[in-house]
């Protein structure tokens, strides 16, 4: 795909990583259509972008809020679909809400789901399109204290692998992108003490950004972003039980973490 050829919708766009996508794609030459539930920080982020791009307030939790997206994205021939929107929940599973639960599956999988099939239509009109699903390397790896992140992103994974498959002979590319932790806003405080007392690297939304920009300019189907974090990932497709001994070892340290969020 080349990226100064691209109208691209992208949803979460005022969040850490959307916000760093944003500003990198426009510097790159795309056009992008922002997309995201505050309005005034998308007329911020459109206004330090110029005419590289416009927004739309929607929440695409709301049949009404794809359908606006959907309307949006027609009007601007858009031809790549960057589901980036997402929600975090770290907690032990027995002690969770499970209005959170709801809330995780919901915005991490079925909006993206729901939205690129409205979608689908025209981007296989499109001479040659993409659609970019950030997941995560917990869906990958499932971790201890993130049932609900991780089944949603293992999911994600899943409906990009499928799909991919099933538009094998269209113009559509369907590319899943696994970054491992991201220095965000997103990250609880609790949070944040679990990847230190881990040890585990959390890398910053502008490099996070520069690999998914890669992968869409060079049509990489499936990246996850980090080492040993990759190493894991396919351990753990391999032989998932050295990773359910490798983090029955830290078992003790999330329920610390998790039990002592705010």
């Amino acid at each position: 795909m080349l990226i100064n050829k691209a109208r691209i919708l992208l949803t979460g766009a005022t969040g850490g990583l959307g916000g760093a996508l944003a500003k990198q794609l426009a510097e790159a030459g795309a056009h992008l259509l922002l997309s995201g539930r505050d309005a005034k920080k998308l007329q911020a982020l459109q206004l330090t972008l110029g005419a590289a791009a416009s927004y739309i307030v929607a929440d695409l939790n709301a049949s009404e809020g794809v359908t606006t997206l959907v309307h949006a994205a027609q009007a601007e021939r858009v031809n790549v679909l960057i589901n980036n929107a997402g929600v975090s929940s770290f907690g032990l599973y027995d002690e969770q809400n499970w209005s959170a639960w709801e809330q995780v599956l919901s915005t991490n999988l079925i909006a993206p789901m729901r939205l690129t099939q409205a979608l689908l239509p025209q981007l296989k009109a499109q001479p040659q399109a993409s659609i970019v699903n950030v997941g995560s390397t917990f869906g990958s790896i499932p971790f201890a204290g993130f049932a609900a992140y991780s089944s949603a992103k293992a999911g994600l994974r899943g409906f990009s692998q499928s799909l991919r498959r099933e538009l094998a002979d269209t113009s559509v590319t369907v590319i899943h992108v696994a970054p491992r932790a991201i220095s965000t806003p997103l990250n609880t405080a609790a949070v944040n003490a679990l990847n230190q007392a881990l040890g585990n690297t959390s890398d910053t939304p502008e490099s996070v950004a520069r690999d998914i920009i890669k992968a869409l300019a060079a049509n990489t189907l499936e990246s996850h972003i980090g080492f040993p974090e990759r190493l894991f990932a396919w351990l753990n497709g391999f032989a998932p039980q050295l990773i359910d001994q490798g983090l029955r070892n830290k078992l003790a340290t999330i329920k610390q973490h998790a039990r002592t969020q705010d």
